[in-house]
């Protein structure tokens, strides 16, 4: 009865190594692993240069908003725009 019961254990302990196994080599989670700390650290070194390329779009929009702005004021008749010329487009 012992050694049925121990048979069993070990017969179970054994099919959960393969089945550990199987995974392992379908999923391969040490590489995925070592490919997600690399992709980390390049985005972690790359933050600045992000950084600034966010900075310097924002930036220009601004810029072109604001010129923009003043080209639709300078064109506007009305008063609130404080505008002095006739606006062409109408």
């Amino acid at each position: 009865m012992f050694r049925e019961t121990l048979e069993l254990y070990i017969k179970r302990i054994m099919e959960f190594l393969v089945y550990t196994k199987n995974y392992i080599i379908r999923k391969n989670p040490l590489q995925s692993t070592i490919a997600s700390i690399v992709e980390g650290i390049k985005d972690f070194l790359t933050v600045k240069k992000k950084l600034r390329m966010a900075q310097y779009r924002l930036n220009y929009h601004r810029h072109q908003l604001n010129k923009m702005e003043q080209l639709i004021a300078e064109n506007s008749q009305h008063n609130f725009l404080k505008g002095s010329n006739l606006d062409q487009k109408r």
